[in-house]
């Protein structure tokens, strides 16, 4: 059992608010996380609606809201019951005190707007990304961690070949099921192939009309398959940081995907020796690191790389309201020298301070003025807020 970073937010929202959504993909812990919350409130009652009954129990909305309107009332799986959203947006106008629903969902809120009646003013969503390395630090070390992603299932798995198998089963339920139930037509064989191609670009610059040459389709089927992967949190576009305008830079997004335990079962690669001798083995450590420092900062700051032809670039730019404050580039070999590129970046953003990420535990030197060298583990304590 680990501590959810997310735990005491989720309480604080909803002390404040009357609906919250706890959003992310299958198997991340968010029942999990909803059930140690229920403990916290004096009258509350779970609904799974992939439960018969639980379902059934909600067949008459507005008579089930009156019967517990006095509880917190958790309802999972919410992508599954779109027509339960006009009745909540009706009950929740009816009767606007804070902690009535809390909702649970494996779509983003954008792909659960396409099929459902808005929520908007009424409801805060926060997301629940697999397990961090700092809610499990105590117990897995970073390259156990970074090996087998965040899934809670899949990092307790014995052995890599319960791991593997465990990764297969997830990736059969999103393609056979749960994408084709949020909408997508795509047949389960392209999207399986599609996915092994991300994973095989993983961290590199998204070429759509090279996808959609080798699956046999048009580029707007792979924009449309990208956007269900990307509303399902199993994969990340990071869009170019592009205002500057006397820069010629690179205006593609860089593709990764979200959780580097998928990204290795989908390379076949099940241990940690067969990941340092790996060829992708430096794009996976860059997704890895920008996914957990993505998750620590927030939502509150934007993210983008930086790149321009003429050699300009890092890996990833945090930004408040798209004003860059900090650069970041993430090296595997700590010694490796720092590229002029980054230097430059920091001149083309009018950035002071710059950090470079690599693996360790205890790494934290500083080059020269401008830039520190810092393990992730250090930045996630020191530099994510």
């Amino acid at each position: 059992m680990f501590t959810r970073l997310l735990e005491k937010e989720l309480v604080r929202l909803l002390r404040h608010f009357p609906a919250v959504a706890l959003l992310g993909a299958r198997q991340v812990g968010k029942t999990t996380l909803a059930r140690t919350l229920l403990k916290k409130f004096r009258k509350s009652v779970y609904l799974d609606m992939e439960d018969v009954d639980d379902h059934r129990a909600l067949s008459n909305p507005r008579l089930f809201f009156d019967s517990y309107r006095d509880h917190l009332i958790v309802i999972d799986e919410i992508q599954r019951t779109p027509e339960l959203f006009p009745a909540l947006r009706s009950e929740i106008d009816r009767q606007r005190k804070p902690g009535r629903y809390l909702l649970l969902g494996s779509a983003s809120p954008d792909l659960l707007q396409k099929s459902s009646e808005t929520l908007a003013g009424r409801i805060v969503y926060k997301e629940l990304s697999p397990l961090l390395l700092s809610e499990v630090s105590a117990k897995i070390d970073y390259r156990t961690h970074w090996l087998r992603g965040g899934f809670p299932d899949a990092i307790r798995q014995r052995t890599a070949a319960l791991w593997n198998v465990w990764h297969s089963a997830f990736l059969r339920t999103y393609v056979e099921r749960d994408l084709p139930m949020l909408g997508l037509p795509t047949p389960s064989h392209t999207l399986t192939r599609l996915l092994q191609m991300i994973a095989y670009n993983h961290g590199q610059i998204l070429n759509k009309s090279e996808y959609a040459h080798a699956l046999g389709v048009s580029v707007p089927t792979v924009s449309q398959m990208l956007d269900y992967l990307m509303h399902a949190y199993l994969i990340r576009l990071l869009p170019p940081y592009a205002n500057s305008p006397k820069k010629r830079i690179v205006r593609s997004p860089k593709l990764y995907v979200r959780d580097s335990g998928m990204l290795h079962h989908l390379l076949g690669i099940t241990h940690h020796k067969n990941l340092l001798n790996n060829p992708k083995v430096c794009y996976s450590w860059e997704g890895y690191v920008i996914e957990q420092i993505i998750q620590h900062a927030g939502a509150e700051k934007n993210y983008f790389y930086y790149r321009t032809q003429d050699g300009a670039g890092c890996d990833l730019v945090i930004a408040h309201y798209n004003k860059p404050q900090t650069v970041v580039e993430i090296k595997l070999n700590p010694s490796a020298p720092v590229m002029k590129g980054l230097r430059n970046s920091m001149e083309d953003l009018r950035i002071k301070k710059a950090f470079v990420v690599v693996p360790g535990t205890d790494v934290h030197y500083a080059i020269d003025r401008r830039i520190q060298v810092v393990s992730l583990s250090i930045w996630l304590e020191k530099y994510t807020r």
